[in-house]
Parts: structure tokens; sequence; C-alpha cells
């Protein structure tokens, strides 16, 4: 059974691309199919996959219209292991189109539905905003992950996103559920990144990612050769951390399954 996450925080720069790309890659690296799915008109994720966001023959753009389906603009990325869906400016004219469209917060859903069991993970990069790519990203998924940095700021972003989510529930998705929200760039030697930390363990419990990403060189540096870092440095803190936090999804889910057939 396929599970399909949407990677998302209406606030920018919190490591939400970098962990869409780099989770897919850690999957992958496990055995398991995976697609990442660009939602985010910057196209940050197709460019961090090292794909030209501008040299397109069809992007998810084409898809969310039903202009192309999804499996003839999905991308094999051969060196990173998994497939991608690409993303580029394109996206900005659907959030406009949407708007007016019937069934316009399932679009994504529809066209996904065909692909939905070639994989086994579909991870959505979602962009920073809750605009209608975000409802579309959220209608479409079973869970949402939210990375997110120790800061103040970032708490009070999380109420606005966990109300949207609350809402997409009622109105449009009813599975939908918060897998796990996913400390990013932590520095353990900031005071207020890990009493924001305490905070979010205290409020959320099981529900905050026992892995912390790191604030690592390496990390940043991945993007700009157009690779997830797994390729770029396996051995770095960063590629470590997502190696562990794909093994952490995966005994949660082996965990869920196994507590789902007890109780039958």
């Amino acid at each position: 059974m396929s599970r399909i996450i949407a990677v998302t925080n209406q606030k920018g720069g919190v490591g939400k691309t970098t962990t869409s790309v780099n989770l897919s890659a850690s999957m992958a690296a496990t055995k398991r199919r995976v697609l990442l799915v660009d939602m985010d008109p910057q196209g940050n994720a197709t460019m961090g996959c090292g794909v030209n966001k501008n040299g397109l023959e069809a992007s998810s753009f084409d898809v969310l219209m039903g202009d192309v389906d999804a499996k003839d603009a999905i991308i094999r990325l051969e060196d990173g292991g998994f497939d991608i869906l690409p993303g580029n400016g394109d996206l900005t004219a659907a959030e406009v189109e949407l708007l007016d469209g019937d069934e316009r917060e399932t679009k994504l859903r529809s066209a996904m539905a065909s692909i939905r069991g070639s994989y086994d993970y579909i991870l959505i990069d979602c962009p920073p905003s809750l605009n209608m790519l975000t409802i579309n990203a959220l209608a479409a998924a079973d869970g949402v992950m939210i990375p997110m940095q120790c800061e103040y700021y970032a708490l009070e972003g999380l109420t606005a996103l966990l109300d949207t989510i609350d809402k997409i529930r009622e109105a449009v998705n009813t599975e939908l559920q918060i897998d796990g929200l996913l400390r990013t760039m932590f520095d353990p030697r900031n005071n207020l990144a890990t009493q924001v930390s305490a905070q979010l363990i205290v409020h959320f419990d099981d529900k905050v990612y026992r892995t912390i990403i790191p604030r690592n060189v390496r990390l940043a540096e991945a993007p700009s050769h157009g690779m997830p870092v797994l390729q770029y440095d396996r051995t770095s803190r960063g590629a470590l951390s997502y190696i562990a936090l794909a093994g952490e999804i995966l005994r949660r889910e082996a965990k869920k399954a196994s507590d789902m057939a007890t109780s039958a």
C-alpha cells in the first residue's frame, strides 16, 4: 500500500525542500519505490535533483491542469534511485486557474490516482504558503510532515498550519493525519533551539520525530551540485540524519501495521 506524504510549512527557509529531496533519496536507498512531486513554483526540488526546470517538456502544472497524464511527465533519476514529477514557475498560473475551477481542491488527487500504485512512497514538496497548491497537496496526501526550525516564530506559524490541516480534514480529506514534526537546521549550542525543541515534545509528544536534522555544510552545498546529499557526501552528518529519518518512518509504519493486525 503506497503512502502519500505532503511536506509542508507556510514559513519559508525551514528545510522543506531539503527534506523532500533528501528523504526521497534516503527512502530509495532502502529499496522503496519513491516519487517526489514538486508543487513549488520556485522549482527548487527539481533543480536540487539535477533537472533543468526551464527545459521541461511537461511539469506538475500540466498534470494539475489535466493536459498531461502524470506518468508522461515523470522523470527517472537513475543516480538518485527515485522518480520526480518536476515543477517550475508555470505553477504560479495554476494558483490563479484553480480558483475558478470545479473540484479545485482535488485536482492533484485525481491526477495521482493512476500512478499511486506504482510507488511505495510519494513525497510532495509544497510551496511556502497556504495557497491552492498546498491545499491540493493536502487533499491528495495521507499524511503531513512539517519541517520546522526550533525558533520562536516557528511555533506561531505552526498554529495556522494545524488549523488549515483540520479544515482540509473536515472538508475534503477525512483520512489526512499529521505524520510528524521534523526539527531541522538544529544547533544544540543554541539555548532557544533547545527550549523550543522541548516545548514541541511536551505539546506533540510522539508526533515529533526523534531524528533531528542538524545544520550541516554538506547538506547546504548539495543542491548547488544538483544532487541529494546522499550522492554528494554519503558520510556527512546531513546524509546520515536523513537515512536515520527514513528508518524511523519505516519503523513507525511497521509498528502501525502490526498494531492494526493485532487489533483486527
